[in-house]
C-alpha cells in the first residue's frame, strides 16, 4: 500500500496547533514533551537528508504517544472543566490519535532518507550517512607527500 505524499511541515503545522489548543487544558510536561519534540521536527526539516533528525523525530514522536496517554489520564477531570478546557482536552486527544498517523508518515520519510529497517540495524543504532572525512580510528593510515621514495622524512621545498 503507498502512502500519499505528505509534507513533513503540514504534520508539523498540524501538531503544533493541536498542541497549543491543548497547553490551555494541560501544563507542566505536556507542553515541554511535545513542544520539545516539535523542536526536533523542525531540525528534521531543516536537515532534510539527516537520517538522525528523522529518526530522532520519528521516534520522539512515538514516545509522546505513551506519555499523551498518561498524562491525559491522570490530569482529565470530566466534572470540573468549562466549556474551553474541555476543547482544549479535545485538542489533545486528537493531537494524540493523529500520531500514530503521523508516525506512519514519518517513518516513509525516514525509508526515503536512507534508513534501514528496525531489524536489520536496530532502531536508533548507527547512523548510515557517510562523510568524506577519515575518522581518527581508520584502519587506513594517511599517506604523507612529504616523505621520499627514500624514505629520509621532511624535505623542505623551495619556491
Amino acid at each position: 500500500m503507498e502512502l500519499p505524499a505528505v509534507n513533513l511541515k503540514m504534520i508539523l503545522l498540524v501538531h503544533w496547533l493541536l498542541t497549543t489548543w491543548g497547553c490551555i487544558t494541560f501544563s507542566g510536561p505536556y507542553p515541554w514533551a511535545n513542544f520539545t519534540i516539535l523542536a526536533v521536527g523542525v531540525w528534521a526539516v531543516a536537515q532534510r537528508d539527516s537520517i538522525d533528525a528523522i529518526s530522532l523525530f520519528l521516534s520522539g514522536l512515538a514516545a509522546t504517544i505513551f506519555l499523551d496517554i498518561v498524562h491525559i489520564s491522570v490530569f482529565y477531570q470530566q466534572a470540573r472543566f468549562t466549556d474551553t478546557q474541555r476543547f482544549g482536552a479535545g485538542m489533545a486527544i486528537l493531537s494524540l490519535l493523529l500520531k500514530p498517523l503521523s508516525c506512519c508518515f514519518v517513518y516513509h520519510m525516514y525509508r526515503e532518507r536512507g534508513g534501514e529497517l528496525p531489524l536489520r540495524t536496530g532502531f536508533l543504532g548507527p547512523s548510515q550517512e557517510r562523510s568524506d572525512y577519515q575518522t581518527i580510528d581508520s584502519p587506513e593510515a594517511p599517506t604523507d607527500p612529504f616523505v621520499g621514495s627514500e624514505g629520509r622524512g621532511h624535505s623542505p621545498q623551495g619556491y
